[in-house]
């Protein structure tokens, strides 16, 4: 398999936007905006892996398979869970799917739904609509066709309408509290292979129109050396309106870039009146890729979260989890395959909130 992280130190590839063929709509109108991650959902979304961009051999793809599949039949004990695949996969895919996973014919080529699929917002009056952030494979280092048109796809199969925000990027290069407030990294979004030539308050002013949001509070992250250029979702996460889990060193390792990146981030965080509780990366684990306990999903009744092998901070991230999120089970599970590529849990999901 490729890893998102090893890519960039191997190769570079170059691909255009594509379209689905309609003409998305403007931005989100007046009223709209991306709730919450504990806020309840009528589904999870996912998408089968199958790409041979990424997966080159069977054996590739089936070790894949088996770990998105393992992720959705344990959040579909929580919530239902909707696995987007090219009807061609169906028959493999349902054999490793529980009864609480149903099959949606939208073709996809890679697992990373956060990115990829579709970011839902919703009005106080019960209205959904899908907000437009434009996926372009990581700043067009991956090609992925089908990924690139899955967020208009499930919109027109929901028959929800689907705005345009302007900006490219990737959902999981943005954290909201679906109360006004937007987390995010400078090198995920102000990067001209996501966004030449915009500046910082364009962007800005299309991340806060994207998510119904008022403010945006920015680190700088660390363009270059990993695929989603520091994605935020790897580092801090909302657990309720101004609280953060934050998952680092505080003080950072000074030769750490990631590290000394979201150091500044967690100053920024703290001095915007935000409560940041800090947990450590795990301190060994199964894989030279570092895990992040911060990318796991919330669903309905639990949070389903990465372990990565090393007993004393599993131990503090589990604790930390049933501290932020009370009343819902923690389930931990090994996702080493995704940790391998770069991601975790909270890359591959992506909610559907309940109206």
């Amino acid at each position: 398999m490729v890893s998102r992280r090893s890519f960039m130190r191997t190769a570079t590839a170059a691909a255009s936007l594509i379209g689905l063929g309609q003409k998305a709509q403007a931005s989100l109108p007046d009223g709209f905006y991306v709730p919450p991650e504990e806020d309840r959902h009528e589904l999870c979304f996912m998408q089968w892996p199958v790409t041979r961009e990424i997966y080159p051999s069977r054996d590739d793809r089936d070790y894949i398979q088996e770990v998105i599949a393992r992720i959705a039949n344990t959040i579909s004990e929580f919530e239902p869970v909707v696995m987007l695949a090219d009807k061609s996969h169906h028959k493999v895919a349902r054999r490793m799917l529980g009864r609480g996973v149903a099959l949606w014919d939208i073709a996809t080529d890679d697992l990373w739904c956060r990115d990829s699929g579709p970011l839902v917002a919703v009005n106080d009056v019960g209205d959904r609509a899908v907000s437009g952030i434009q996926f372009n494979g990581w700043g067009n280092r991956y090609k992925l066709p089908n990924d690139r048109r899955v967020s208009a796809r499930v919109a027109e199969h929901l028959g929800v309408q689907h705005y345009a925000s302007g900006v490219i990027g990737e959902a999981g290069g943005a954290e909201a509290n679906g109360h006004g407030l937007v987390l995010a990294n400078e090198s995920s979004w102000i990067n001209r292979n996501r966004n030449p030539g915009a500046s910082k308050a364009t962007i800005t002013r299309q991340l806060k129109e994207a998510y119904g949001a008022d403010q945006v509070i920015w680190g700088p992250g660390v363009a270059g050396l990993d695929v989603t250029d520091d994605h935020i979702d790897g580092v801090a996460r909302f657990t309720g309106r101004n609280s953060v889990l934050f998952n680092g060193e505080i003080p950072a390792d000074p030769q750490d870039p990631f590290g000394v990146a979201a150091e500044q981030l967690f100053q920024n965080m703290r001095q915007a009146g935000l409560t940041v509780d800090v947990i450590p990366l795990p301190y060994e684990g199964r894989t030279e890729e570092p895990g992040a306990y911060v990318n796991y999903y919330v669903c309905n009744g639990g949070v389903v979260a990465s372990q990565f092998g090393d007993p004393e901070t599993d131990d503090i991230a589990y604790d930390a989890l049933k501290r932020h999120y009370p009343g819902r089970e923690i389930v931990m599970l090994d996702t080493d395959a995704l940790t391998e590529l770069g991601g975790g849990i909270h890359c591959a999901t992506q909610q559907l909130p309940a109206v």
